[in-house]
């Protein structure tokens, strides 16, 4: 009997190896697609994306697979397994149970149909035609609500989506936490618009070669601890980050030569993304817990990294002399109090990745309602453009001149990423959470960031987030670090000090 568990699990391992070999095959094409690849090879590749996608949701359905999973819960077996297995068990049962609910065919028509209205958008974009990507966004949205239909929901449709990126965070949470949040930030908002206390910026928008900016953003990688040896940096038009496995995590930015902040920024937002899935413990290689528990965790992670170390003003009095060195002269005549009032300023603006830290979580919340009205049926797709700005103007006092600066910005749905854009948000909330309590544990925080000495804080997030991968839940991280839950108040007191300062509020 013991050697039969042994070897079944076994088989089971090896078998979740071969998946991850097709998922890590598919990233990589995924990757090139973005980074680089030959535009007329698009529609081929998006074939390939296709197969493969489809190979890897027949195994994760296959008969094999639901022989491993009724033979290893045996009560009998399960005990006896590595806490490794029995928690790839659970994992692999409930994608079984959400796939074997959607039709293998359908599933990939909708991969497909992802890989080419990514291409679209990308055209609609440049050319800022809302009227290109329609179409597609339909058919997409069409799928998800097929989908839902398929899989069933409790409360509201949106709940099924929010599951695959937050599990356990449904509407009413959300609804509950970003009202309070927008209660919170739109007249803090306001204030600090309406101040007379302004930054003088003038200096950030002077022209920064992108050969300059790409070895500041290198310098900046090392600092925080970014493996190269593990990773590398390219250019995309839309950052992200792309965990194959910890050896191979790969971080892309997008370079500005008018504001050198989207490159810096994005960079680190990334970076933060990358030493998450650098740091995921070697046992889980191989496993679905080879990656973040959560969207919302793995935001925390970028988040953290970039607002509470790339915006923290000991962080920049330590790295501003690099700043200088890679800058075309721009800040030699800029104190470090005027250089860190201009890269904090808040002020509302178009596009979600370029957002200050302050204005930050209302351009997640916006996407929120516009997402949860497009499943519910309460939005069509063709009214999207005009009920995006009008959000705008409502949450932030500008609205958007043309589809490029508002509802074509993002990538995600052209991905059919509905419920991912919440995350950010909570990711927010959630890094306000650990930078409290890491205060506690380490109190020469700031101390720290100046001499270059992160490896204190590195380590605290390695060991409480990182290394973790799939073995916990988002709320078991956060309870594990917080005591408690989600709780938008260190976000928000955070937030009112800084700029009620930096403002003279």
């Amino acid at each position: 009997m013991e050697t039969t568990k042994q070897q079944t699990e076994i088989e089971f391992r090896n078998y979740l190896k071969k998946m991850n070999s097709y998922r890590q095959a598919v990233g990589l094409l995924g990757w090139d697609s973005r980074t680089g690849a030959p535009k007329k090879g698009m529609i081929h590749r998006s074939e390939v994306i296709g197969t493969l996608s489809s190979e890897l949701f027949q195994m994760s359905t296959s008969n094999e697979m639901a022989n491993f999973l009724k033979e290893l819960q045996q009560p009998e077996i399960f005990e006896g397994l590595s806490e490794v297995t029995k928690k790839s068990v659970e994992e692999m049962q409930k994608s079984y149970d959400k796939n074997m609910k959607i039709p293998k065919d359908e599933f990939k028509d909708f991969i497909v149909l992802r890989s080419k209205a990514e291409n679209a958008w990308e055209e609609a974009k440049e050319k800022n035609d809302f009227s290109m990507f329609q179409p597609y966004l339909e058919k997409i949205v069409e799928f998800q609500k097929k989908f839902i239909g398929y899989r069933g929901y409790e409360g509201h449709p949106y709940n099924t989506l929010l599951d695959d990126y937050e599990p356990g965070v449904f509407v009413d949470t959300l609804d509950e936490v970003f009202g309070d949040l927008k209660e919170k930030l739109i007249p803090l908002v306001k204030g600090v618009t309406e101040s007379k206390h302004q930054p003088k910026n003038d200096f950030l928008f002077a022209h920064f070669p992108k050969e300059k900016q790409r070895e500041l953003s290198v310098a900046i990688l090392k600092e925080i601890g970014f493996d190269f040896e593990a990773g590398r940096l390219d250019e995309t038009v839309h950052p992200f980050a792309m965990g194959l496995n910890p050896g191979d995590v790969r971080v892309t930015t997008k370079y500005n030569e008018s504001d050198f902040r989207v490159s810096l920024y994005g960079t680190i937002h990334e970076g933060g993304h990358a030493l998450y899935e650098q740091n995921i413990s070697e046992e889980l290689v191989g496993t679905p817990l080879c990656g973040g528990t959560s969207m919302g965790i793995h935001e925390s992670q970028s988040l953290f990294l970039e607002k509470f170390v790339g915006q923290n003003e000991k962080f920049l009095e330590r790295n501003y002399s690099v700043i200088k060195k890679c800058s075309n002269g721009q800040f030699d005549d800029v104190t470090l109090e005027d250089f860190y009032f201009a890269v904090n300023e808040a002020k509302p603006s178009f596009i979600r990745i370029e957002a200050d830290e302050l204005t930050y979580c209302l351009h997640i919340i916006l996407r929120y309602e516009l997402e949860k009205a497009l499943i519910s049926g309460e939005l069509e797709v063709k009214d999207l453009p005009d009920a995006w700005n009008d959000k705008m103007e409502e949450y932030l006092g500008i609205r958007p001149s043309h589809n490029g600066e508002g509802v074509l910005q993002d990538v995600h749905w052209s991905m059919g990423s509905f419920g991912y854009f919440p995350s950010y948000a909570l990711g927010y909330i959630y890094a306000a959470q650990m930078k409290e309590e890491i205060i506690k544990d380490i109190p020469e925080y700031d101390e720290l960031l100046l001499s270059g000495d992160n490896a204190k804080i590195r380590n605290w997030l390695t060991e409480n987030v990182h290394k973790h991968g799939g073995m916990k839940k988002p709320a078991e991280i956060i309870k594990d670090i917080t005591g408690g839950g989600i709780n938008s108040e260190p976000l928000v007191n955070y937030l009112t000090e800084k700029y009620s300062r930096l403002y003279q509020l």
